[in-house]
């Protein structure tokens, strides 16, 4: 039985797709939850996956078109998949595991055709959880999940993580907490009364939205 992480849909990019999704990557595409989820809403005729780990990857086979197993970094994915082809790439929860991730969303960039949109989802490195074990318990340990994964290479913040978007000459759109507050939340009330300035210390993930202008 699969660990539902890689098993989950990420729903919250839905309501940020392209109008048209015809051909889409998923990096670190799991089990293919999210490319199902997509797939549901468009008319895609091919799906590519990236997924390193190898028993994932083979639950994940029979959901796409292409298949590339081990570290996206090494995949030749330019020797089949032509520049300006693709109507959406995922990168979610995959960047910060990567040693030179800016290389890597500048090569997705350019296979992204014109109004083709690139989402990318990374840890919040400024989440006051962290920063509060760090200044008070000189805590900075590594796990085995969450912030301080012990596979996470690269840390970012709001800035660095639209920064990371568009190193490829993408165009940012917006950039989101992954989680969204609701009411009776107490950070719900923690947003409104400080008319959104605490989102960067409350926000555990940022999803960012680039897209490839005309």
């Amino acid at each position: 039985m699969l660990d539902r992480y890689y098993d989950t849909a990420r729903t919250e990019v839905l309501p940020f797709l392209p109008a048209r999704v015809t051909r889409l990557l998923d990096v670190g595409c799991g089990a293919g939850a999210t490319t199902r989820a997509v797939a549901a809403r468009h008319a895609v005729a091919w799906k590519g996956g990236i997924e390193y780990v190898d028993a994932v990857a083979a639950q994940a086979e029979p959901h796409f078109d292409r298949l590339w197993r081990g570290d996206a970094q090494a995949a030749a994915l330019e020797a089949e998949i032509a520049p300006g082809s693709l109507d959406l790439v995922l990168c979610l929860d995959v960047l910060e595991h990567m040693a030179d991730p800016w290389t890597m969303v500048k090569r997705l960039s350019a296979l992204l055709a014109p109004g083709g949109r690139l989402i990318v989802s990374v840890p919040n490195i400024r989440h006051w959880k962290f920063i509060w074990r760090l200044l008070v318990k000189g805590d900075f340990r590594y796990r085995d999940a969450g912030l301080l994964d012990r596979t996470h290479l690269r840390f970012f913040v709001k800035e660095t993580a639209a920064e990371l978007a568009t190193v490829g000459g993408l165009t940012l759109v917006g950039v989101h907490s992954v989680q969204r507050f609701r009411f009776p939340d107490a950070r719900w009330l923690l947003m409104g009364l400080s008319f959104g300035r605490l989102e960067t210390l409350l926000a555990k993930q940022w999803l960012v939205v680039a897209e490839r202008k005309s």
